[in-house]
């Protein structure tokens, strides 16, 4: 990490204003020179930001973890005090306690700064001192503020930590983007083909807490055989590989591939490092955003130490934002990846390890917490829109691909021992046999010109969705054959819907999005277009309507149906069923387990320019809608930057039925049930007791 630090300033310069830091922050414990009522926040504060450095000093010496798996265990404990729910109620860090203490403005004022230095944790794992010294030098100034407490103290201190955020951007965003692309920066390499998963003190190295689900999924896959080990890599490196040939897409010696993976997967993980090495290619790995952690994860990851805590800051930036903040920001990441653009064009995109089985609580929204308010909301959504637009400039769409695969958590429950090896089966299931079903469903499709979907029992969806019209029905075809290649396991049957004329309500009585449950998820569309939504997670409508724009629409006004999907993995669904495990299975898995909607661009964003084409030959024309057709003229309207799969499962559907121009319809799906010839083999897991 010293070689970063010269980069932008003297590594032993940045030494010296650690031990400054220090001192000063020994002296704010006992001092009493701020307001009585401000003194306790301060001395935690500088208490939390002494042991980081004392962490950093024995990280970087190999010191840390020379102690005992219960030891470092313990230490964590301690570092991560303010955010693990046992101490949260009471923590400076909770938005509420901070309120219920300082008043609004300051309360959050100082809840964020408790957050802002929570975050430092990681860079002291990574031996990234140079960060830790910016946020003690940000927590003195803020106290030095207090010290002369006035009526203007909440605006200076406000600057402060602006000034912070915003002058200090392209330092930041330039070495996420070394972690995210450079292959040279091997921090997270080094853990992976160092681990020991006989000691487990390497888990620590990524200064990370360590939930028994960490330790225990590195434990598990230790008793596992080198067969199974080497198995579940190829799988998802196979898939890797896949995704460019089926895009069409050149993957030369050199590129650079993302990864994403849980923390405790090592064992697998090495096994995917070797592989990729040996075609060429080179890795590189970044820890989630410290914000937004949340949401998807973009990075290696840990169990949700506390969901509470990264729902109370998920929207920390309301506190400062303004369209100049936005500015300054989209400035400084075009500065850092016009520097990086070589590296940048190397990266062939991310293969990704997700895990399932957390069950998360429901988070509270809390009145005292930072929010976006609507103007801050439409300045976030369309800097979104230009972010995206810059990195699909220097990492275009159609010269990546990526693969995703998913594995349980111990947290799983009983049974996870089993339920991780029928996993592992259902990701190694046979291509062959879904590509030739899945073409007879392709086949009566390509006759429709539009789908209606309906449900039945409690389910309340009746939606039709209109198709691509076919040209030339020997050379194209609007939906794509998946097998086991991007999206492991197979497998589904996906096209671009015309929005006009797309209609109708779906209707879910529960499904898992991310770690969160939506009960009773009603969106209805109009020309293809979400007019109206609600779900039953809070007690009151403008609750839950408040949640599903900020977490489903990500804040958009209205979002348009990017995808229309069938999926046909009748195991994956009897898998759920047999280990009760359904409201937990990613959606990576559930969205094969019947049909399902995306919310947000369609599957080829960025990318519709590139031809695509089925096993069959067959160009897929469908790779577009109203929304992207706009990129070339209006490129700030064609796109929304998420795409959300909601599925309705096999036993909450009535009918899936094509219908043609003629008048004739053609049944795919009847309660539940393949009816199409040449489909049907796919009811025998169904039939499974």
């Amino acid at each position: 990490m010293e070689a970063f630090m010269e980069e932008w300033m003297d590594a032993e310069d940045v030494k010296e204003r650690a031990e400054l830091c220090e001192e000063r922050l020994e002296m704010m414990k006992t001092e009493q020179t701020v307001p009585g009522e401000y003194r306790d926040f301060f001395r935690v504060q500088a208490e939390k930001v002494l042991r980081i450095f004392q962490y950093e000093k024995e990280a970087e010496d190999g010191s840390f973890y020379a102690q005992s798996p219960a030891e470092c265990q313990a230490r964590f404990d301690e570092l991560y005090r303010d955010m693990l729910p046992g101490s949260y109620s009471e923590s400076y860090a909770n938005p509420k306690y901070a309120v219920k203490k300082f008043g609004k403005r300051y309360g959050r004022l100082l809840t964020y700064l408790a957050a802002k230095l929570n975050a430092q944790i990681f860079y002291a794992a990574e031996g990234n001192l140079l960060f830790v010294v910016m946020a003690a030098e940000l927590l003195i100034e803020i106290y030095n503020y207090f010290e002369e407490f006035h009526e203007y103290t909440f605006k200076e201190c406000r600057e402060a930590l602006y000034s912070f955020e915003t002058d200090n951007a392209e330092l930041f965003l330039s070495q996420r983007a070394r972690e995210q692309f450079d292959p040279s920066y091997t921090f997270v390499k080094d853990i992976i083909m160092e681990s020991d998963g006989g000691d487990l003190r390497y888990l620590y190295r990524y200064g990370e807490y360590i939930t028994e689900n960490e330790s225990g999924i590195a434990k598990f896959l230790q008793s596992l055989s080198e067969e199974k080990i080497k198995a579940a890599a190829e799988n998802v490196v196979g898939g890797y590989l896949r995704g460019f040939q089926v895009m069409r897409v050149p993957l030369s010696e050199g590129k650079t591939v993302g990864l994403r993976y849980a923390i405790g997967f090592e064992r697998i993980m090495k096994e995917v490092v070797r592989m990729l090495e040996a075609e060429g290619l080179k890795v590189a790995s970044v820890r989630t955003a410290s914000s937004g952690r949340h949401a998807r994860k973009a990075g290696y990851t840990v169990t949700n130490v506390n969901i509470q805590y990264d729902y109370d800051h998920r929207n920390d930036e309301g506190l400062l934002a303004d369209k100049q903040w936005y500015v300054r920001k989209e400035a400084a990441l075009h500065r850092v990846y016009e520097a990086k653009k070589d590296i940048l064009s190397l990266y062939a995109g991310p293969l990704v390890l997700e895990t399932f089985g957390e069950r998360l609580p429901l988070p509270e929204n809390s009145p005292e917490a930072i929010v976006l308010d609507k103007r801050q909301q439409r300045l976030k959504v369309e800097s979104t829109g230009r972010l995206g637009a810059m990195v699909e400039q220097y990492i275009p769409s159609d010269k990546t691909s990526f693969t995703i695969v998913a594995y349980p958590l111990p947290s799983i429950g009983t049974g996870f021992e089993a339920i991780f090896e029928e996993t592992l089966r259902l990701n190694q299931l046979d291509n062959e046999v879904y590509r030739n079903v899945q073409q007879r469903i392709i086949d009566a499709l390509d006759k429709a010109q539009a789908v209606r979907v309906t449900g039945r029992g409690k389910n309340r969806t009746d939606i039709t969705v209109q198709l691509w019209n076919i040209k030339n029905p020997e050379k194209e075809t609007i939906f794509e054959n998946c097998t086991a290649d991007v999206n492991i396991p197979a497998g589904e049957v996906f096209t671009s819907p015309v929005l006009k004329g797309t209609d109708g309500t779906l209707h879910v009585t529960s499904v898992f999005l991310g770690s969160t449950e939506y009960k009773n998820l009603e969106i209805v569309f109009k020309d293809g277009k979400t007019t109206a939504y609600s779900c039953e997670n809070y007690a009151s409508k403008d609750e839950n309507e408040k949640f599903i724009k900020e977490n489903l629409l990500k804040n958009h006004e209205w979002l348009p149906l990017g995808e229309f999907a069938i999926g046909t993995n009748t195991i994956a669904y009897t898998m759920g069923k047999k280990f009760g495990i359904t409201e937990v299975l990613p959606i990576l898995i559930a969205e094969k387990t019947g049909p399902h909607f995306a919310i947000g661009d369609t599957c080829y964003s960025h990318s519709e320019d590139h031809k695509v084409y089925n096993p069959d030959g067959k160009e897929i024309v469908a790779r577009t809608n109203e929304c992207a057709e706009l990129r070339h003229t209006e490129p700030e309207k064609a796109y929304f930057n998420c795409h959300t799969d909601i599925t309705i499962p096999y036993d909450e559907l009535g009918e899936i039925t094509a219908l043609c121009a003629d008048g004739r319809e053609i049944a795919i799906i009847k309660e539940g049930r393949f009816v199409l010839a040449g489909t049907e083999l796919l009811n025998d897991a169904l039939d499974e007791k």
